[in-house]
């Protein structure tokens, strides 16, 4: 072979070598590309998983090890819940106090950051581990580029929340929800009510439940509506299939009976089949504390999780 060729293939399999990894950012970034657009689009065929705290059952809940696993097994988002220090820095935590989840004690907002940062997350049985509590920045890097966040807790913490997504190149990976009208989000959210994703928390239990969902949709189209449904409220499923026509995404928990009219994960361990009734009522986003299944279940059914 002559020389002037043989260069010429070493050049170009360098070439190649070199765009290697950048090829690899770009597909990482279309991918999270696709799954945003997917969010607003809301298609028919995609039912979404999205895991409560975290892969909480195989890592601390809330941290950047639970984020990590939802990643790698195929979750849509992850549900993360933020408190405040006594120095004003946004930390992954569900409680107001940090007793149950780490090996310290008392409110989150009376330690500084640097105080919970010699502590230690403790799993689901309540022992200690390795892993130390996240800032709401460090959370958000491990899920750049990756998966959807829904930061819970977040509406209350709306400046941080929302700075914290802006530096870190996150806002469009976020959703943000709460049980509140369309006025008080409206003015809570300011200007950033255009650049957020935001769904509105519709609880059946509550009275005024159908005139707070109307007043809601009157006024804009959301990403998504969160129901609880609890049973003997089934006649609020009709609604489902209309948001759907609609292009809103119907979004239910699947974590404990009274969210979901008792077809919960729990049950869902012994019998699978329980999450038919999301998928027949068209509901195609579900909060889970049990991810791993409820992939599974849907690849059974042939579903896009």
């Amino acid at each position: 072979m002559n020389i002037n060729i043989k260069l010429f293939y070493f050049y170009m399999l360098l070439f190649f070598v070199q765009q290697l990894p950048a090829q690899e950012r770009a597909a990482s970034t279309t991918n999270i590309e696709r799954t945003t657009a997917q969010l607003r689009n809301s298609p028919s065929e995609k039912v979404w998983v999205i895991a409560h705290r975290g892969d909480w059952r195989n890592a601390p809940e809330n941290s950047v090890q639970a984020i990590k696993n939802c990643i790698s097994m195929g979750v849509d988002m992850v549900e993360i819940d933020v408190q405040l220090t006594k120095d004003g820095k946004a930390v992954l935590m569900h409680d107001s106090t940090i007793d149950r989840t780490t090996t310290g004690k008392g409110r989150v907002g009376d330690w500084t950051l640097d105080g919970l940062k010699n502590l230690f997350l403790k799993d689901g049985l309540g022992i200690a581990t390795s892993h130390r509590i996240p800032t709401l920045e460090e959370a958000l890097l491990s899920c750049k580029g990756h998966i959807l966040v829904n930061i819970d807790k977040g509406f209350e913490l709306f400046p941080i929340c929302y700075a914290t997504a802006k530096s870190t190149g996150t806002l469009d990976q976020i959703v943000l929800k709460a049980n509140k009208s369309y006025e008080e989000i409206k003015e809570k959210l300011g200007k950033g009510f255009e650049e957020v994703s935001f769904m509105p928390i519709i609880n059946m239990n509550s009275s005024n439940a159908k005139v707070l969902l109307d007043n809601h949709l009157r006024n804009y189209k959301p990403i998504a509506v969160e129901f609880t449904i609890n049973k003997g409220q089934e006649d609020v499923l009709k609604r489902f299939q209309e948001l759907r026509e609609q292009g809103i995404n119907v979004w239910v928990n699947s974590l404990w009976p009274k969210q979901n009219a008792g077809h919960d994960d729990e049950i869902a361990v012994n019998d699978p089949s329980i999450y038919d009734w999301f998928l027949e009522n068209h509901i195609n986003m579900i909060q889970t504390d049990r991810p791993a299944l409820l992939i599974k279940y849907l690849k059974s059914k042939k579903q896009n999780p």
